[in-house]
């Protein structure tokens, strides 16, 4: 093989992975069918979520609540983003059916009730989703509540006010220690 030779089959060979790139970065493009979260939700849908969030992680003395943190339009972004279409759609009716939760039990919408009810008022869809994990078959949804819960964790605990004010937050941690002493109150140590 001549040296010439060698420059044709190494151009052949990049020209290649060049084209293959390009095949294989065509998938990172983002999806037609739901290009932005207002195609699922709505700013009233945001705000019904992050009173919800606020609801099951509210404001403390030493830290700021779920609604603080941007909880509501963070669980839009997940759920039009990570979750499928069945799923979308039950937690969709999730935002309803807790409305008419509301209605039933207090008749008032969830919005207008005040924070006991709320409370109280999830409660009772919490025991409700613990119900339906006991018996949930493999092919079954999951339960709406479940995933709203999931979701007001997740997306305050790592959050930046979750990791700096609810958690104890060392931005430059030292070594690694397995074994302190823990003082009844300590708060959870944020993973960075």
């Amino acid at each position: 093989m001549n040296r010439r030779e060698a420059i044709g089959r190494v151009a052949l060979i990049m020209g290649g992975t060049l084209i293959g790139a390009e095949y294989l970065l065509s998938g990172c493009k983002p999806h037609t069918s739901a290009n932005s979260v207002s195609e699922l939700f709505d700013q009233d849908h945001e705000a019904f979520l992050n009173e919800v969030a606020d609801t099951i992680l509210p404001d403390t003395p030493s830290s700021p609540g779920a609604k603080a943190a941007g909880v509501g339009p963070f669980m839009a972004v997940m759920v039009r983003d990570c979750y499928e279409t069945p799923d979308q759609d039950v937690f969709l009716k999730g935002i309803g059916k807790i409305d008419e939760a509301a209605q039933k039990k207090f008749s008032k919408g969830f919005m207008d009730l005040d924070a006991t009810q709320k409370t109280a008022l999830l409660t009772d869809l919490d025991k409700e989703a613990k119900e339906y994990a006991k018996t949930q078959k493999p092919k079954q949804p999951n339960h709406y509540f479940r995933m709203m819960k999931e979701l007001t964790l997740l997306g305050y605990f790592t959050s930046e006010v979750g990791c700096t004010k609810a958690l104890r937050y060392v931005p430059v941690p030292g070594r690694f220690d397995g074994c302190i002493p823990y003082k009844k109150g300590d708060k959870a140590w944020a993973l960075s």
